[in-house]
């Protein structure tokens, strides 16, 4: 199957090549081999507030936040401002385009394969932006409302940076608050292990949140050094309540109320410092230190209201605190010494630790009884250190880049679990890129990523609504994937692009659960997987269709896995992890799962003279599937998502922006079968089987924006 994919992909290029040339051969704005570049005046028909609103018009180009891998440099987005990746990790890149103007954009580079003296991190593309030097001060605002028509409340949403520049050092200083209110309602239905209606539910789902955030980011250069500083506080609370009344059929079991609460406070810090200093004129050094804390405090419950007499027959409550602290040294050096040959190396020294505790009663109308919950008092630490060494190797239109990191980390917990263990890894990685024409060029990469471990999954916690427990591992093991992609990219017009890429991944050590008991499972590692598939992102402007300043983006990927599943011994794919109750808009890639397809068509058309655009996209995914040791859980997602918006800036500079999202009223469905004892293929032993749908609601933006 890779052979086949690999040998379509290719005969890809050659048609391609063929057509390219003859219908346009002229090098315009995209004809570059390594390097596209947009001026800033290329943005001026979408009338651009912040640097993020310019990003995301950059065709054939999609903005990663990056991730929270392992360390600094595993978890790069693609996006570098001046050529430099800002020295933070839970500040996400798309909060950081928020604040910078649109009039602090000089240009937008599109840094395509192995540009030499450009540190990609393993990206395929990256989006350098180049900001003016010496610009005026400015204001970016933000004013939004927001409305769910399941539930009355409006959440309003604003915010305000300023970029500025005080005794000669640059900065950026910006806060914003928001309130999120939130609700998803709907019917639930519950069979008996013969099929028979057993009980009628009927659910209905309160998220209440607030959050705000302050970021300062400034630099300045003293002497022959840059030093920079990366700032984040943020907070966020959440008032949660579920409902679920509940009707037996079949039972004499009384009608009651089922309520779940889940109330949540998070603080955040984050603190980046760097300096980059010239060493001479070909070895540039670099030094980073990041500091990050969090404070999660969590308070879940359930009680049992029969309806006839108005009592409360069982109550439930656990009090969890979790507390994250991550310390990050790194150290990168850039040398050109060589002709053809751009030479870094990187050292990186990193401690993290979680802490978590958790208090749980029972209340079965006789007084409290404290429950002992295995595994939830423990503590998990790391310590890490990684070595890479790089070179990007220009040959000619080739451009190599190939090298090899280093890692060897030491994982203890204490607690409920005493354990210490300890890993070495290497990671090699090369990538190759060749230009077919000059607005064709084909990639070819090769490497080994080790993922970060979770260390929440180390910790227990109970789940009152599914009635379950999630046992902590303190045995998991990272993932090891060995990442082989192919990649064409074809450009024709002002932005028009095709991308196909083909990937295989072989891991290592699955991470999903493992069974421990008939009724119970850990997260651990299930032996050797895999992932096989295409993915495809195109722009193409609709100029041929009469329709002018118009394009249409689209976004596809199909994706075959497998694994031995460690209960049944036969192969099946790769296990979901997030459950039910996604994300309210379908994302295209999502790295908490794994779907067989997704798909997602964005139209734009922009009125210059008018100074209005309208809009709309659609997406679907297919559905994800958790595979626990007694239970089978599909989470489907499949109805399409419609969402429109239109905006224009036609009065007093200010951007008007109407949005409807899930205009279809998209609902999440949920069949969760239970087996008595272990879960089988035959599903012979079926305890209960329910089904469950949550309209997840209509929803309306008003935003107002503008910068002075």
């Amino acid at each position: 199957m890779i052979r086949i994919l690999y040998v379509c992909l290719l005969g890809l290029v050659v048609n391609l090549s063929i057509s390219a040339q003859t219908v346009n051969n002229t090098p315009d704005t995209g004809s570059a081999t390594d390097r596209v570049s947009y001026p800033a005046g290329f943005f001026e028909q979408y009338r651009p507030n912040t640097a993020l609103e310019m990003v995301q018009q950059v065709p054939g180009f999609q903005l990663d936040d990056g991730s929270n891998a392992r360390g600094f440099g595993s978890s790069a987005g693609n996006v570098l401002i001046n050529g430099r990746r800002p020295s933070t990790k839970q500040d996400a890149l798309s909060a950081i385009l928020t604040r910078i103007p649109a009039s602090y954009v000089a240009s937008i580079e599109l840094i395509h394969g192995q540009a030499q003296g450009v540190d990609l991190q393993g990206q395929a593309v990256i989006a350098n932006i180049l900001l003016l030097e010496d610009a005026p001060a400015a204001v970016r605002w933000k004013a939004a409302l927001k409305h769910n028509f399941n539930n009355p409340q409006i959440g309003p949403d604003v915010g305000i940076s300023l970029s500025d520049r005080w005794k000669e050092i640059d900065y950026n200083a910006g806060i914003s608050v928001a309130a999120n209110p939130r609700s998803y309602e709907g019917p639930e239905t519950v069979y008996d292990g013969s099929g028979r209606l057993s009980e009628q539910r009927s659910d209905d789902n309160f998220r209440d949140s607030s959050s705000g955030e302050a970021n300062l980011n400034a630099a300045k250069n003293i002497g022959m050094t840059l030093v920079r500083l990366n700032t984040k506080l943020a907070y966020a609370e959440q008032d949660g309540l579920t409902t679920s009344y509940r009707v037996p059929v079949l039972s004499t079991a009384i009608t009651r109320n089922e309520l779940f609460g889940d109330d949540q406070s998070t603080r955040e810090f984050e603190l980046g410092v760097d300096a980059e200093h010239a060493l001479s004129t070909d070895f540039t050094g670099k030094a980073i230190y990041l500091f990050y804390g969090k404070n999660n405090e969590r308070d879940t419950d359930q009680r049992t209201v029969n309806l006839a007499t108005n009592q409360t027959t069982f109550y439930r409550q656990a009090n969890t605190e979790t507390h994250t602290r991550e310390n990050i040294g790194r150290l990168e050096f850039d040398w050109t010494g060589i002709d053809n040959h751009a030479l870094q190396g990187n050292i990186e020294l990193a401690f993290n630790s979680v802490d978590g505790t958790q208090v749980q009663t029972e209340d079965r109308g006789k007084g409290a009884v404290p429950v002992v919950v295995p595994g939830a008092n423990t503590r998990v630490e790391e310590l890490r250190w990684d070595l890479k060494l790089l070179d990007t190797w220009n040959a000619g239109q080739l451009v190599v880049n190939y090298g090899l990191g280093l890692e060897r980390s030491t994982i203890t917990s204490s607690g409920d679990t005493r354990r210490e263990r300890s890993f070495t890894y290497l990671k090699p990685q090369a990538q190759l890129s060749w230009p077919l024409t000059p607005r064709q060029q084909i990639r070819i990469s090769v490497l080994r990523q080790v993922a970060q471990l979770d260390f929440n999954e180390f910790i227990s916690t109970s789940v009152f609504e599914d009635d379950d427990l999630a046992l902590g591992n303190t045995s998991l093991v990272p993932e090891r994937t060995w990442v082989s992609e192919l990649a064409l990219e074809s450009r024709f017009g002002d932005i028009g692009v095709l991308s196909l890429t083909g990937f295989y991944h072989h891991i290592t050590d699955v991470q999903d659960l493992l069974p421990v008991t008939a009724e119970l499972e850990v997260p651990g590692n299930i032996g050797n997987g895999s992932r096989l598939g295409v993915e495809m992102e195109a722009t193409l402007p609709l100029d041929w269709l009469k329709l002018a300043s118009a394009r249409l983006d689209l976004k596809a990927r199909k994706q075959h896995s497998s694994v031995t599943d460690p209960v049944t011994g036969e192969k099946r794919v790769l296990s979901g992890k997030t459950g039910f109750g996604g994300p309210t808009i379908i994302p295209f890639r999502d790295e908490s799962d794994e779907y067989e397809y997704v798909y997602d068509v964005a139209y734009r058309q922009d009125f210059k003279r008018a100074r209005v655009a309208w809009g709309w996209d659609i997406a679907e995914r297919a559905e994800r599937i958790l595979f626990r040791v007694n239970e089978l859980d599909k989470v489907d997602e499949s109805e399409l998502e419609f969402n429109a918006f239109a905006e224009t800036t036609r009065f007093w500079g200010i951007k008007i922006r109407v949005e409807g999202q899930n205009i279809l009223s998209l609902a999440e469905e949920r069949d969760r079968t239970v087996f008595a004892g272990s879960r089988n293929t035959a599903m012979t032993n079926i305890l209960r089987h329910e089904l469950r749908s949550r309209d997840k609601g209509f929803r309306m933006f008003l935003t107002l924006s503008g910068a002075f």
